[in-house]
Parts: structure tokens; C-alpha cells; sequence
């Protein structure tokens, strides 16, 4: 099968596409034929030698989501059948002709999403998802604030939120993004260039604070989060593209008894990604299926051209998913 391969660490420049043998297919299993595979920064990360592969996936064949043709079963799996359409979440690999997971590891694609729109889903979808509703605990009516609002994640926190009955109030680098993220049912958007203006907006947007806040974003972030965050109210940390390290204030956290929480997808155990699954299957399924989420999407190419995609989505000039059709 095809891959695109990490030759070593390092730009860009390292993806090259290979070959290598197709991957086992063990009980309990099902061979994949992908059609498309999203981009994330977790895999230029990976390309870096920043985000290391967790055990069982490949070191040097990144890709987290997928989807694609169920071609072939593996003993004891009966979930589907073959030529399902599926989607899903891997540790790695997904940048390749063939994907091999656990039955209950995939999803069933939602009628009428293209491969690539499928594609554009699971990782942004399941980890909006867990973010505001399993780390969040968000209700209707909920004050939510979403950090980069224009990414993958933050379009389809956004999406998720208001189809929650939340109020949703985003931040951007860009006006641009920002104004793009107002079609998709965004009340407020503050640009993030001055983290002092920032705080100060949003204050004034919020003056008892936000009860949930998903910040993609990371590093003097989450200072700022602190001085907006309502009381008993939750900090979700996923991202950490402005750096692993912040200075917060205690006192205030304590003061507002509010939670700061981290979480990620990719190196959880077989049964949390199992849990993950369903949810794309029921509550995120369900919605694409009555038309209240869509998948935002910048572009698509071919897996060929794998090294322009991840210099595309560094530039940070991508509104939504960049997906590479296999």
C-alpha cells in the first residue's frame, strides 16, 4: 500500500510518499480502503519529533482520522459489513491507502458527507465534543468562549455549542476569521493579537465571566482564561499551540472554584476510543443527520502532496480542516 512516510525529522520536506506490505488484519478487526484523511497539528508535530506516536501506531506514518471502505473483515467482527462507508480516529497511520482498527473503533459516516467532508470530522467533532460536554459539562444556555475559533476544532466546538442551546463567544488572530465564524452562529468575536485588549473585551462581552472556555491555544492563554472565567466555571485545555508553559493566578482560580482541565484524544486506552466512537455514531452522527453541523473545510489535495497540506495548516491561514484525499 501507499503511505506518506517521515524520512526523518525535521520541515516539511521529510514527507515523501512510499510503499510498504498492507497491515495485518487481526480478529475482531476490519480492513479499511481510505479515501481521504484529515490533516492535524498533532501530525506536524509528530513530523518534528515533538508528539511521539503512542505504542501500536506508526512512528513515521502520521495521520489521526480517516475515512473510507469497509474491504474486509476480520474473524469474529460483525459490526459491518463490507463496502460500509466508516470513519474514525487512529494513533497513526492514517496518511495511507489502508487503515486496520477494531470493530467498535469505527463510525458509521453520516449520509450525504463526501469522503472528504467525512474526513474533515472525527478528530475536530469527537474532541469538540468531549471538550464541551464530557470535560466542560456545558447546558443549555451555557456562556461559552472558544479560543481560535477559526480552527478545525474550534469550527466544530463552535457548531457543537450552539446545537446545545450555548451562546458562544470566539477569538481569532484575524477579523477574517472571525467574521467567517459569525455565518456559523457565533454572537461575539474578539481578536486575540493584544492579549490585554482581549481580556478586556471579553469582560465586557462577559462581566460575570465565561462558564465554559475550550482554549486551543495554550501557553499566556490561560492566564487570560483565569481572568475570565465565571464562577464553578471550566477551563478545558486542548491545544497548546502558544507554548506548554503559563503563569496563572492561584488566588483568582480558587476565588471563581473554577477547573482547569486538559485532555486529548490520541493516546487513550482501546475502550475511552471505543466510548469516542459511539459518540460519533449517536450524539455527533445524529446531528450532521438533521442538518445542525457541517464540516468546515479550507481544502483538499492528494495524498501526494501531503508536505504543501502541513505547511498550509502552520501557515495559520486555514479556516476549518485541510484533508488529503488518498
Amino acid at each position: 500500500m501507499r503511505v506518506v512516510r517521515i524520512r526523518e525529522h525535521g520541515g516539511p520536506e521529510v514527507l515523501q510518499l512510499d510503499e510498504r506490505p498492507d497491515p495485518e488484519l487481526s480478529p475482531g478487526h476490519v480492513r479499511i480502503r481510505v479515501h481521504a484523511a484529515g490533516v492535524n497539528r498533532a501530525d506536524l508535530l509528530q513530523r518534528m519529533g515533538l508528539y511521539p506516536a503512542p505504542p501500536g501506531a506508526p512512528s513515521d506514518v502520521p495521520g489521526l482520522e480517516y475515512a473510507g471502505e469497509v474491504v474486509e473483515l476480520g474473524a469474529g467482527a460483525k459490526r459491518f459489513v463490507v463496502g460500509d462507508r466508516v470513519y474514525g480516529i487512529v494513533g497513526g497511520g492514517a496518511y495511507a491507502d489502508q487503515v486496520v482498527v477494531h470493530e467498535r473503533e469505527a463510525a458509521h459516516v453520516p449520509e450525504g458527507l463526501s469522503w472528504v467532508q467525512a474526513a474533515s470530522v472525527p478528530e475536530a467533532f469527537a474532541t469538540a465534543w468531549d471538550a464541551l460536554t464530557t470535560r466542560g459539562g456545558v447546558q443549555p444556555g451555557s456562556r461559552v468562549l472558544i479560543h481560535a475559533v477559526g480552527s478545525g476544532v474550534g469550527t466544530a466546538a463552535l457548531q457543537l455549542a450552539r446545537a446545545l442551546g450555548c451562546h458562544v463567544t470566539g477569538t481569532s488572530r484575524t477579523p477574517d476569521k472571525l467574521e467567517r465564524a459569525g455565518e456559523l452562529g457565533m454572537l461575539e468575536g474578539v481578536v486575540s493579537v493584544d492579549l490585554g485588549v482581549m481580556r478586556s473585551e471579553l469582560l465586557r462581552i462577559a462581566p460575570d465571566g465565561f462558564d465554559v472556555i475550550i482554549d486551543l491555544v495554550g501557553g499566556a492563554f490561560v492566564a487570560e482564561n483565569i481572568a475570565v472565567v465565571a464562577t464553578l466555571g471550566r477551563i478545558v485545555l486542548v491545544g497548546l499551540t502558544a507554548g506548554i508553559r503559563a503563569e496563572i493566578d492561584l488566588a483568582r482560580l480558587l476565588n471563581r472554584r473554577a477547573t482547569l482541565v486538559g485532555t486529548t484524544l490520541r493516546a487513550r486506552p482501546i475502550e475511552e476510543k471505543i466510548l469516542v466512537a459511539k459518540e460519533l455514531d449517536r450524539s455527533v452522527g445524529r446531528l450532521f443527520a438533521d442538518k445542525r453541523l457541517r464540516p468546515v473545510i479550507e481544502t483538499a489535495m492528494p495524498l501526494a502532496e501531503a508536505a504543501r497540506a502541513h505547511e498550509l495548516v502552520a501557515s495559520n491561514k486555514t479556516f476549518g480542516k485541510v484533508v488529503l484525499e488518498v
